[in-house]
């Protein structure tokens, strides 16, 4: 009996010791390898490389992972069903003439409100190249759709002749002090070659935003008034991007097939002009016309 007792007397010992231990609060270091943080760390390390232990000798052993390969839905399923229903009108791999192609395009704009009708173009032309950096101006006939707001940055006797012709903002220093702020309320500058330098300060202000006047574009000129009366009546510019594709508005859905066609075909004429004479490859690639939101539909090859 008293062999008993002492056996087990040592066993309460031992859990009580085990128990004493155990309740004991942890602790850590403020900082360094002993710290809670990084203690943490290294078993979510070595919680990692278990995983990824098992997966390679799961692979090695030629079994499947864990869970079902998720299923992704073709893109088109992911669309509106305006969207889907219009896109069924659109015969896929074909090409049609640019009029049955803007006819179609505004056959199948989804929206309610005046989508913009759009043309894009890939060219086969390298962007890099400074002969084959396509870009130029434009004047629509029948205009883009959108209001355009104009301002004028001239002397006062420019700017006075500049807001008769129909600048929305002509102004002098006080146009300067706009831009201090920040303050952007207009969509194209113009300005006169004197008064270039005055703006080269803004440049990261103006220039990301195709704001900065530029000779090519027509908005650096002496010809104030005649720059303000084209911007006004529908002068827009294109150019090639990184990805040798030209993108242009052609109007609005409101405008009807023959308006649309009449500023489509001076965009293309235009375009055909400015193939550059080292081009030797295929200069236009592929067209599409599109609207807002729309499907794209293909064009055939206007040059042919």
């Amino acid at each position: 009996m008293a062999e008993e007792e002492v056996k087990t007397n040592d066993v309460v010992e031992e859990v009580a010791t085990e128990t004493t231990e155990t309740n004991e609060p942890e602790t850590f270091a403020k900082s360094g390898k002993k710290s809670k943080k990084h203690i943490e760390e290294v078993k979510a390390e070595e919680e990692r490389l278990e995983r990824a232990a098992e997966r390679k000798a799961a692979d090695a052993a030629g079994e499947k992972p864990k869970g079902e390969k998720p299923v992704t839905r073709p893109r088109i399923e992911r669309r509106g069903k305006k969207y889907q229903e219009a896109f069924k009108l659109v015969e896929k791999g074909k090409t049609y003439s640019l009029k049955e192609a803007i006819e179609l395009a505004l056959k199948t704009s989804p929206v309610k409100f005046d989508a913009s009708v759009e043309a894009h173009v890939r060219l086969g032309v390298d962007p890099r190249q400074a002969d084959q950096n396509i870009r130029t101006t434009i004047v629509l006939p029948n205009g883009n759709g959108k209001t355009v707001r104009v301002a004028v940055f001239a002397p006062a006797d420019v700017c006075k002749a500049a807001k008769e012709a129909g600048a929305d903002i002509a102004e002098d220093e006080e146009f300067l002090k706009q831009l201090e702020k920040g303050v952007i309320n207009f969509d194209v500058l113009i300005s006169t070659p004197a008064y270039m330098p005055k703006l080269g300060k803004y440049a990261r202000l103006l220039g990301p935003k195709g704001l900065m006047p530029n000779p090519k574009a027509g908005t650096v000129t002496p010809d104030v008034e005649k720059a303000v009366r084209e911007s006004k009546a529908g002068k827009v510019e294109y150019r090639v991007d990184k990805q040798a594709i030209v993108h242009i508005g052609l109007g609005k859905v409101s405008f009807g097939v023959d308006k649309l066609m009449e500023n489509a075909n001076v965009f293309f004429e235009s375009l055909k002009a400015q193939k550059p004479s080292s081009l030797k490859g295929t200069y236009v690639k592929s067209v599409f016309v599109t609207t807002t939101m729309g499907p794209s539909v293909g064009v055939e090859n206007i040059y042919n």
